[in-house]
């Protein structure tokens, strides 16, 4: 059966005359579908006159068969000028890496990685959980939240960062209306049940809109991972943005030792998109966890009956084209947790009693076994 890791895995195979490197480590092959033994993808140039652009889309068609493709329709398109500056600085970069790596005997690597904050040492023993989707609007920060504050009822010790800087939303899902504590420009997350947590929306003054440029955000997530005062935690999730931009980016090639847990509804074309976030992981050589399904149903309160309101098959399909697993379907609906004026009351939280409480409980022994 053809997947979009085995086609990955052969297209690490072909190398781009020009840039001399394979085209997976390019990013150069994109827009990946499948369809039974039909394979299309899309192939990009640095530009419209390469010479050789018809040897390398026969070279990917040839590659593709030998894996059992039956048909291979390669569409090409041409990087614009920012994405072209983006791979010729990072190409200049990593030889230049290469180069004093070689003039300094390693010492140079070593140094950096001393100045490592804890939470990103080697000595560190966290579990790093990014939880992606295709698109907004699944339900990720849901299911992170509610699999942080599960794990954290196993017993756990657990940190949560709200990585989606444009659309943070943790604070709010978790009841949170305190703001982290500084001293000596050092940050403390908030805690709350049990969980320790950070995001943008602590930093934002009465939720104003945040126009930062990629390498603003880049920094921001280390400042995270810097500044704050996490203590020792035996996992750490990461609330990712939809889709693959410059955080979901950033978050990979920061954290090499991160797992990915895709998040998707059973709608078709959630799982279609989410299949994008889950190739841009197996790209990065990041594990992923498994597939939750969210959504699932809708179960009526007076008579139990279970409708599909998003349809069918979409976390199982996307699981099954990511050669993972399904690891738990959610259903549609909110947790009752009183008034704003209860001590415990959140607006996203499920308690543990509750039969969708049982499923995170579920989802959280199934990461533990698997981490």
């Amino acid at each position: 059966m053809l997947t979009i890791e085995k086609i990955l895995e052969a297209l690490r195979q072909v190398e781009e005359p020009e840039l001399k490197h394979n085209l997976v480590k390019l990013n150069l092959a994109r827009n990946i579908r499948i369809f039974d033994d039909r394979i299309v993808l899309t192939l990009m140039f640095l530009s419209e006159q390469v010479a050789h652009r018809e040897e390398l889309v026969q070279a990917v068609k040839d590659t593709l068969k030998g894996i059992g493709a039956s048909e291979v329709e390669v569409e090409t398109d041409v990087l614009g000028e920012k994405e072209k500056e983006a791979l010729a600085e990072r190409i200049r970069q990593e030889h230049q890496a290469k180069v004093r790596s070689k003039r300094s005997g390693g010492r140079q690597a070593l140094a950096s990685e001393s100045d490592a904050p804890p939470l990103l040492s080697k000595e560190s023993k966290t579990q790093f959980i990014s939880v992606a989707s295709g698109k907004g609007g699944v339900g990720k920060s849901t299911v992170t939240v509610n699999l942080a504050v599960a794990l954290a009822r196993e017993g756990a010790r657990v940190g949560v960062i709200d990585a989606d800087i444009y659309g943070f939303s943790v604070p709010d899902m978790m009841g949170i209306h305190e703001r982290p504590t500084v001293v000596d420009k050092t940050i403390y997350p908030v805690e709350r049940f049990g969980v320790k947590v950070i995001s943008m929306g602590f930093f934002v003054e009465e939720n104003a809109p945040v126009i930062w440029r990629g390498p603003m955000l880049g920094k921001m997530l280390k400042n995270f991972f810097q500044e704050v005062e996490w203590g020792e935690l035996d996992y750490m999730i990461l609330d990712l943005p939809p889709g693959t931009g410059d955080v979901a980016l950033d978050v990979h090639q920061m954290l090499p030792q991160s797992k990915e847990l895709l998040v998707t509804t059973p709608h078709a074309t959630a799982a279609f998109v989410a299949a994008r976030a889950g190739a841009m992981a197996i790209h990065t050589e990041h594990e992923i966890l498994g597939v939750v399904e969210n959504m699932a149903w809708y179960e009526c309160s007076e008579c139990g009956h279970k409708e599909a309101v998003f349809g069918h098959g979409g976390g199982e399909k996307l699981a099954e084209e990511l050669n993972t697993d399904l690891l738990v379907q959610i259903p549609l609906g909110a947790p009752q947790n009183g008034t704003p004026e209860d001590p415990e009351y959140s607006p996203s939280i499920y308690k543990a009693d509750t039969a969708t409480g049982q499923r995170y409980l579920e989802l959280a022994r199934e990461v533990i076994k698997r981490n």
